[in-house]
């Protein structure tokens, strides 16, 4: 067997209503810090979502600054602005409690507040050089896994995303409670669910850090969001779906974070980012297209997926791999969420400068299972059109 190393959060609470008795958990978790920042976001502040959350904060203690500022794909203003409010209000343990965009910005404002280092110094892998603040993260979208992952995604610039990757963003406690999740609309349970389903897809084919242990939280994972995804966009309400969903977002969450994940991520972050689609519609667009184009050099491990997602497939690595991708682009058509790039606004006019974008995403693409060109980028996209 090769060495390898898997790092995740030391600990997790899986229970269903847990928001409720949120500030105990933390309380008990925490011990006597007393005044904490939650990073979320103003819909789910103005709708009410939280407030059993935030009373139960306040019930147990806690001095609650709550900064709803975050957007999706954050810019770096959004999270340098919710720094200085954090800091403002003497923070002592930062609670990350909404998508995967909220928890990314609280785990870069518990690496910020204590330290000189900025921002701008922390892109890259393993850049952060100070230890951070106490954190906990709560996800209400089974999507990201932001909860379990070392990775924070922000925005750049008008269309460029960069990521800061280092072990520091590690939360002390990930909580995850499926009631939060119960009123997501369903086309945003398909986008978040089907980016998990990337996550779990590109870790198992990773190129690099691939493991016995990543490997097998991804095939977990896939088998999990696989099954469910569907009843959870079709009744909303189905618990066993959502706590399916949640669990199986957060196994794909620690597989890619110790497998990382290539060249679905690479192509879809243009998309994102010009075209302010958000991110797991992204994914969605561009992932049979780019499984296509894997084919060939990832057959045996695609066929080992299929086995999972389509177990009916017979005959050859080849055969069982175009059973896998023609069942994923079922399962995308039949959450009725858009599946060509000019329905959500692309021009064909526009491939080439996504191509070229998507180029610069090299800490993804090295982990493609085979090489991506701008020749091919762009044939990707053409695909996908």
């Amino acid at each position: 067997m090769d060495p390898f190393r898997f790092q995740t959060v030391p600990t997790l609470i899986v229970e269903f209503g847990v928001a409720r008795v949120l500030g105990e958990r933390l309380r008990a978790h925490f011990g006597n810090l007393t005044r904490i920042s939650v990073v979320t976001d103003g819909f789910l502040h103005r709708s009410g979502m939280l407030a059993p959350a935030l009373a139960s904060l306040e019930a147990h203690g806690w001095r609650v600054t709550v900064i709803d500022d975050v957007i999706a794909d954050p810019p770096e203003h959004v999270v340098l602005e919710a720094a200085i409010r954090a800091r403002d209000a003497r923070t002592e343990l930062v609670l990350g409690l909404g998508g995967g965009s909220s928890m990314d910005v609280a785990k870069l404002l518990a690496a910020l507040l204590p330290s000189e280092q900025p921002l701008s110094e922390m892109y890259g892998v393993g850049k952060v050089l100070e230890p951070r603040l106490p954190l906990a993260l709560m996800p209400t979208t089974a999507g990201t896994g932001s909860e379990v992952t070392a990775v924070s995604i922000v925005t750049t610039g008008e269309t460029t995303k960069m990521g800061v990757v280092a072990p520091q963003l590690y939360a002390d406690l990930a909580i995850l409670d499926a009631e939060l999740t119960l009123a997501l609309p369903a086309a945003a349970t398909a986008a978040t669910g089907i980016d998990a389903m990337v996550h779990a897809i590109e870790a198992y084919t990773s190129a690099h850090l691939k493991n016995p242990l990543s490997d097998m939280l991804a095939v977990r994972a896939l088998e999990l969001l696989s099954r469910n995804l569907l009843r959870a966009c079709e009744d909303g309400s189905d618990r066993s779906a959502r706590e399916a969903m949640l669990l199986g977002a957060m196994f794909a969450g620690q597989a890619f974070s110790n497998a990382p994940v290539a060249a679905v991520h690479a192509l879809a972050y243009p998309v994102g980012g010009i075209f302010h689609v958000p991110h797991g519609l992204s994914n969605a667009l561009v992932l049979p297209h780019v499984l296509r184009f894997n084919a060939e050099a990832a057959a045996t491990h695609y066929a080992q997926l299929a086995s999972i997602v389509a177990p009916e497939a017979k005959g050859s690595d080849e055969a069982k791999t175009s059973a896998l991708i023609s069942r994923i682009e079922t399962l995308i058509e039949a959450t009725r969420i858009p599946r060509r790039l000019r329905e959500v606004g692309v021009g064909r006019e526009d491939l080439p400068r996504m191509a070229r974008d998507a180029m610069l995403q090299t800490r993804l693409l090295v982990n493609n299972p085979k090489t991506v060109s701008e020749a091919d980028a762009l044939a990707i996209y053409t695909a996908a059109f």
